[in-house]
């Protein structure tokens, strides 16, 4: 079975959105944008409001969920997080939060959260 980057991408969102819901965060954006920063999902659970980076691979790539979070992507995330909380004159506690998922080449997904990324 071979999906596009994109396709990949997108799918792990819907898996991550999932989990998510599965433990009682409530989804409120995905793929929020302001000029070129992108918060994958931004999920209100009790009083905080969790900025996720959904980072999925196919488990053929030669290179893990974990390599593409930089000090760049750190830093837009967090400026992007900032711009969100202005706009939205946010009082909530705020987290980064990064899910991995590596899908296989029959559709099987494995996930990882990890809280606080930065």
């Amino acid at each position: 079975m071979h999906i596009d980057t994109q396709e990949i991408g997108a799918r792990g969102e819907d898996i991550a959105m999932a989990w998510l819901r599965e433990r009682g965060y409530y989804i409120v954006e995905r793929n929020w944008r302001i000029g070129h920063h992108e918060i994958d999902i931004i999920a209100q659970h009790f009083d905080t409001l969790h900025f996720v980076e959904v980072k999925t691979r196919s488990i053929s790539s030669w290179q893990s969920p974990y390599d593409s979070i930089t000090k760049q992507k750190c830093e837009a995330l967090r400026k992007g997080a900032m711009a969100y909380r202005t706009i939205h004159r946010i009082p909530h506690n705020i987290q980064f939060d990064l899910i991995a998922i590596v899908i296989d080449d029959h559709g099987n997904h494995t996930l990882e959260y990890t809280e606080r990324i930065m």
